[in-house]
C-alpha cells in the first residue's frame, strides 16, 4: 500500500550532476490595488522633481557666453545709436519753455575770467619794438670802440655799428656822441635772439635825402652841385649825401669835361630812383627848365616847326621844344597833318601844359578857332588874329590854374 507524501516532489532529486541543476523562477504575486498605489507614488515624485528644477531655473539665470567679435559689433551699434541721438539734440533748437526740464547756461571763461583790455595790454608790452624800416627816437646809453647802444624803449637796446653813425668817415667818434644824446635812428635789422635790433643814423639821413631830391625833381627845381670827380662816362657830384652822376651828353660842353672838377654847375634832375640808388642830373635840362619857368599857361608863343610826326608837330621855342599834339590841333577832321603845317613853317600856338619834371611843353591851336575846322579852311586868318583870340582864352587857363 502506498503512502502518499506531499513533499515527495520536493524530495525528488534530478538526475545527473548537481552542476546542471537550475533553481526554478520565483513568481511574485502583487495585487492590482498595490500596483495602482505604487504608480501614483512614482508620478507624484516625478512632479515634485520637475517643480524643484523649474524653481532652480527661475532663481538662477543662465549666463550667456558671447564671442569677443559679437561684443565689439554690439558696442559699435550702441555707439552709433548714441551719436545719432546726440546729433538730433544738436539739430533741435533750444526751447526754454520745455516743461519738466531745467535749463542752465554753461559758465564760459570769456564771460567771467577773460579781460580783453588786460590781454591786449600784455600783448603790447611783449610786442617787439623796431620793425625793419621803422624810424625810432632814442637816447645813447653806452659807447664802445666799434659802435654804441641806443635806448629805443624796448626790452633790449638798439645797437648802432660805428659805420652806421653818420655819413663819411667819423674821426672824433667819442667826442661826437655822448651818453644821453637824443637822436632819431632807422631800424635796418630786426631783433636777434636777445631781442636787440640794429639801428642806423646814416640810413635815416640817406632816406631823408632821397625824399628831398624826389620832391625837388617833381617840382622841377634846379640845384647847384660841386663836381668832385669824373669817369669815362661823365662827372660825379654829391647831393645831400647822395652820389649824383652827370653824363657827358647832358653837359652844355662835354668836350673837355674833366676840367669841371672842383667847379659848380647848375643842374636839373633827370632820373631819381631810390630803389636802384640811381641819381642822374643834367645841365642841358637845367637850361630848358630855366626857360620853362619864364613861361605860363595860356601864353601865346611863336616858333618854327622842327619835325612832323604821326601824332603831331614839334615846335622850336628858342632853346626848348613844345609838342602840338593832333588832338589839340583843330576841332575839324584831318586827313593828313602835312596839309596843315610843314617843317620850317613859323606858327603861333597857345601853351596848354608845362611839365617841369619832364621838361615838356604842350601846345594848342584848336582854342584859337572860332568854329570847328577853321584852321584847315582858313589857316592864315587864324594865325593873323591869334593875339586877339588868345586874350579870350586867358580866363579859361586862369580857372584851370585855380582848380589845381
Amino acid at each position: 500500500m502506498g503512502v502518499s507524501n506531499k513533499n515527495a516532489q520536493d524530495n525528488i532529486q534530478p538526475k545527473g550532476n548537481n552542476k546542471d541543476f537550475k533553481k526554478p523562477l520565483q513568481v511574485l504575486h502583487i495585487s492590482k490595488k498595490d500596483t495602482l498605489k505604487k504608480s501614483q507614488e512614482i508620478q507624484n515624485e516625478q512632479n515634485n522633481s520637475q517643480e524643484e528644477i523649474n524653481k532652480e531655473n527661475i532663481a538662477i539665470k543662465p549666463q550667456i557666453i558671447k564671442d569677443e567679435s559679437v561684443k565689439e559689433i554690439e558696442d559699435s551699434i550702441e555707439n552709433i545709436k548714441a551719436f545719432e541721438s546726440s546729433q538730433q539734440d544738436l539739430n533741435r533748437p533750444l526751447s526754454f519753455s520745455e516743461q519738466n526740464k531745467d535749463f542752465q547756461l554753461e559758465r564760459t571763461v570769456d564771460e567771467f575770467d577773460f579781460d580783453e583790455s588786460a590781454f591786449l595790454e600784455a600783448l603790447n608790452e611783449n610786442e617787439p619794438i623796431g620793425a625793419t624800416g621803422e624810424t625810432i627816437s632814442g637816447k645813447v646809453i653806452a659807447i664802445e670802440s666799434d659802435g654804441l647802444y641806443v635806448d629805443i624803449g624796448g626790452k633790449a637796446p638798439g645797437y648802432m655799428p660805428k659805420k652806421e653813425c653818420g655819413l663819411g668817415v667819423i674821426t672824433n667818434f667819442k667826442e661826437k656822441f655822448s651818453i644821453g644824446l637824443e637822436m632819431e635812428v632807422l631800424v635796418i635789422k630786426e631783433q636777434n635772439a636777445d631781442g636787440m635790433v640794429t639801428v642806423s643814423a646814416r640810413a635815416l639821413i640817406l632816406r631823408q635825402s632821397w625824399e628831398k631830391v624826389s620832391n625837388s625833381a617833381k617840382n622841377g627845381e634846379l640845384i647847384d652841385v660841386l663836381i668832385n670827380g669824373f669817369n669815362r662816362g661823365g662827372l660825379t657830384c654829391d647831393v645831400d649825401g647822395l652820389r649824383g652822376f652827370i653824363p657827358r651828353s647832358q653837359l652844355e660842353d662835354g668836350q673837355d669835361y674833366q676840367s669841371f672838377v672842383g667847379k659848380t654847375l647848375k643842374v636839373a634832375f633827370l632820373e631819381v630812383n631810390p630803389e636802384s640808388r640811381k641819381l642822374v642830373l643834367s645841365e642841358k635840362k637845367a637850361s630848358l627848365v630855366s626857360k620853362l619857368t619864364s613861361l605860363e599857361l595860356g601864353q601865346l608863343i611863336e616858333g618854327e616847326v622842327l619835325a612832323v610826326k604821326p601824332y603831331g608837330f614839334f615846335i622850336d621855342l628858342g632853346g626848348a621844344s613844345g609838342l602840338l599834339h593832333q588832338s589839340s590841333l583843330t576841332n575839324g577832321s584831318i586827313r593828313s597833318l602835312r596839309e596843315i603845317f610843314r617843317e620850317g613853317e613859323i606858327i603861333k600856338a597857345l601853351i596848354s601844359e608845362i611839365d617841369l619834371e619832364k621838361g615838356r611843353i604842350g601846345l594848342n591851336t584848336a582854342l584859337l578857332e572860332n568854329s570847328a575846322g577853321e584852321l584847315i579852311i582858313d589857316k592864315q586868318k587864324v594865325m593873323e588874329e591869334a593875339t586877339e583870340r588868345a586874350l579870350k582864352t586867358k580866363a579859361l587857363f586862369d580857372k584851370k590854374e585855380q582848380d589845381k
